[in-house]
């Protein structure tokens, strides 16, 4: 009803402005000399009402009463305009076929649509103004207390996404910093002003920015970055550590899949920067459209829910408004704080945490059939790879033996699709936890889906920064203790994405595979870019750090670790399928049977570590078409 009553005011005052719009430009031309007795035959206020009427029917049909006044725009004031225009045709029109027109001036038929959107606008901005509070500068009586400014704030990027930043900012009547500049991405845009606030400089010139800031006594306490940060090209870790070192707070809008979380907020709220994220390379951007089509209003189960992946996919779904998500999870602390999490950020959402292990295949089935999810992600898994290749056991039950019985819940439950979460040290591996992981990708891709059965696709990606074990978390650990920092090798290089994009790409892979009608079991991989050196990882994140005394010592290799790793295996060829996701087509040259997942969790069991290690290497080398029962080519061991 409140809605109903602003509709029909927004019409009210159009009309009335157009009726005093034509009234005024009748009576501006005349002369002080023509008595009002010989005005036309025509009574005015007859003409009024026409012209108004036509305006108040054109402004119903462009649907003016649908825009808010107080976010008036441009393309608000052309469509006023032409309202304006069409009113005085269609009145001449009217006027024409019924009396000829006589005695209507043409100065009121010039001046009449020229008011019209004069005051149509102005109200509009007028509006505007008030709901940005820009004429509260211009009031002397205001209080000192309520011009406060906040702590300063510098913000780096775009000239329009600063424009975007200080409108909302304006809108929502944020006092929380109070920007001082704008350091820009393009030279031309410096000395110009956005809504009052400089461009100083532009980002390659961001540390003499930073000089004559602090020369003008306005010295930033924060940074805004206005876009991701990996496309603002100019920055340097050297330059972002000493910003650290001066105490500045490094902040940035939410990432665009963090977006659906802040929808209903006037101004979207300002986060500390991760140290990945200023490492990451540039963000890919997806199709948030399949996606949301994919998870919206779906029921959806994450294993491994608590750890690094699971927990970001149990973030994102959340964010994509699927109807309940099951977070199951073999660890209570992290089962805990996921589920926590979720029901701070997610109140409306259906959810229960679920303590579980992957390895209970007859609780899995219980859990499935009570939660009938419609997509399964299967992150639980041991990853670890030093653990893992000291308890090989251990190994294989889960990555294993855990896999098959997610997928058999899964098409007992009726799921419509499953997904393995897997890594690229599944290709040609050469230690027990990425060899787990491919005798995984092999069971999944001997899956077949019924007509209206379950769907079953894997999705390979390499390291994701930050997540637990990950170098990330390790680096900044030694660092804060003074160092030295350990790498294990000079030459060592690894694929990195951060946790997010890991996460929007599994969804993006996901999505891809909905939409096609196959039965086979699908094996996709993640595009991950340029492979890293984890010495100048090291390096960056030192000079992140703003410390120029922590060394680097090299340790060697351990067990089982590789110099570099790669996405595709000698037997298998990528073909892009999507934008950022490639299809692996292979034929394994074995195809693991039940059979031999009994003897493997017959020896796993009974803990003979070295026969567990022996027939999981044989597996692997039969899948790859290798000689069968030859021993594992484990081209780099290291002793440690």
């Amino acid at each position: 009803m409140e809605r109903m009553a602003f509709r029909a005011q927004t019409i009210v005052v159009d009309v009335l402005i157009a009726a005093c719009a034509f009234a005024l430009a009748w009576i501006i031309p005349m002369s002080p000399e023509i008595p009002w007795a010989a005005l036309p035959s025509q009574d005015l206020l007859q003409l009024v009402a026409v012209y108004a009427g036509i305006a108040g029917a054109l402004g119903v049909l462009f649907r003016r009463e649908l825009s808010p006044w107080r976010y008036a725009s441009i393309p608000d004031a052309l469509v006023l305009a032409r309202i304006a225009l069409l009113t005085v045709g269609v009145f001449l029109l009217v006027v024409f076929l019924s009396s000829r027109a006589q005695g209507l001036a043409r100065s009121t038929l010039f001046m009449a649509p020229l008011i019209q959107m004069a005051g149509s606008m102005g109200v509009r901005v007028l509006r505007r103004a008030l709901h940005e509070r820009v004429l509260e500068s211009l009031s002397p009586l205001k209080a000192v207390g309520d011009r406060a400014p906040g702590p300063s704030l510098l913000l780096i990027g775009p000239t329009s996404l600063a424009d975007t930043y200080l409108r909302d900012a304006a809108r929502s009547h944020d006092r929380s910093y109070t920007p001082v500049g704008i350091v820009g991405v393009d030279a031309r845009d410096v000395g110009q002003q956005v809504r009052g606030v400089c461009i100083i400089d532009h980002l390659e010139n961001l540390d003499a920015a930073l000089a004559d800031l602090r020369r003008w006594n306005r010295y930033p306490r924060a940074i805004l970055f206005l876009e991701e940060p990996g496309r603002l090209k100019g920055l340097t870790a050297a330059q972002l550590g000493r910003l650290v070192n001066d105490g500045i707070r490094l902040l940035r809008l939410p990432s665009i899949v963090e977006l659906a979380q802040h929808e209903s907020l006037k101004l979207l709220p300002m986060r500390e920067i991760n140290i990945e994220e200023l490492l990451a390379r540039d963000p890919i951007e997806l199709d948030r459209f399949a996606i949301g089509e994919l998870i919206r209003g779906r029921r959806v189960l994450v294993t491994g829910a608590g750890g690094s992946i699971g927990s970001e996919l149990c973030r994102q779904v959340a964010a994509f408004q699927c109807a309940r998500v099951a977070l199951v999870d073999y660890s209570e602390p992290s089962l805990f704080a996921i589920d926590r999490e979720i029901a701070e950020s997610f109140p409306g959402l259906s959810h229960e945490p679920i303590l579980c292990d992957v390895r209970n295949g007859r609780r899995l089935a219980d859990i499935f059939a009570a939660e009938k999810p419609d997509l399964v992600f299967h992150a639980a898994a041991l990853k670890h790879v030093p653990l893992v290749e000291s308890h090989p056991s251990e190994g294989a039950l889960t990555n294993v033996l855990g896999t098959w019985n997610v997928a058999q819940a899964a098409k007992a439950s009726g799921a419509g699709q499953m997904v393995l979460i897997s890594t690229d040290k599944a290709v040609d591996p050469t230690n027990v936890m990425g060899a787990t992981k491919r005798l995984a990708e092999a069971l999944i891709q001997t899956q077949e889906s019924k007509v209206r059965g379950t769907r079953f696709s894997v999705v390979r990606f390499g390291n994701v920064l930050g997540s637990a074990g990950s170098v990330v978390p390790i680096f900044a650990s030694q660092i804060e203790r003074g160092g030295p920092v350990t790498v294990t090798d000079p030459e060592m290089e690894r694929f990195f994405m951060t946790i997010p994009e890991a996460a929007q790409l599994v969804l993006h892979a996901t999505a891809t595979r909905a939409r096609e009608d196959g039965r086979e079991a699908r094996l996709f991989v993640l595009e991950m870019g340029e492979p890293v050196r984890i010495m100048d990882l090291a390096r960056q994140m030192i000079a992140l750090s703003g410390r120029s005394d922590v060394q680097i010592k090299i340790t060697g290799l351990r067990a089982g670790e590789k110099l570099t790793e790669a996405l595709v295996d000698d037997n298998e060829r990528a073909v892009s399928c999507s934008p950022n996701v490639m299809e692996v087509v292979s034929s394994p040259a074995l195809r693991p049977t039940p059979e031999h997942l009994s003897e493997l969790e017959a020896l796993a069991t009974a803990g003979r570590d070295d026969d567990v290690r022996r027939l999981v290497f044989d597996l692997v080398a039969q899948i790859r078409g290798d000689k069968p029962g030859q021993a594992p080519n484990l081209r780099v061991i290291a002793g440690g």
